[in-house]
C-alpha cells in the first residue's frame, strides 16, 4: 500500500519527467491524471475510502495504461 508516483517508477528519468511536465501540456495532464488514481488506489487499499475490489482493480488497470503510456512518451 504505497504510492507510486512516475519519479519513483523511473528514477532513471526524473529529468525527463521534469522537462516534459513543464513544456508538454499532454504529457502534464497524464501525469497528474496518473498521480490523481494512484493516491485514489492507496486511499482505497488503506481503507480510507471504500472503493469496492471491482472499482479499485479498474482504478489499477487504468493506472497500468497511463504508466504504460507515459512511459512511451518518456522515450520519444
Amino acid at each position: 500500500m504505497e504510492h507510486h508516483p512516475l519519479i519513483k517508477e523511473f528514477p532513471e528519468l526524473r529529468e525527463k519527467i521534469h522537462e516534459l511536465k513543464v513544456n508538454n501540456n499532454h504529457f502534464r495532464k497524464l501525469a497528474f491524471e496518473y498521480e490523481g488514481i494512484d493516491k485514489a488506489i492507496v486511499r482505497g487499499e488503506q481503507g480510507i475510502e471504500n472503493l469496492g475490489d471491482v472499482y479499485l482493480e479498474n482504478l489499477k488497470k487504468e493506472r497500468l495504461l497511463l504508466k504504460d503510456l507515459l512511459y512511451k512518451m518518456l522515450q520519444d
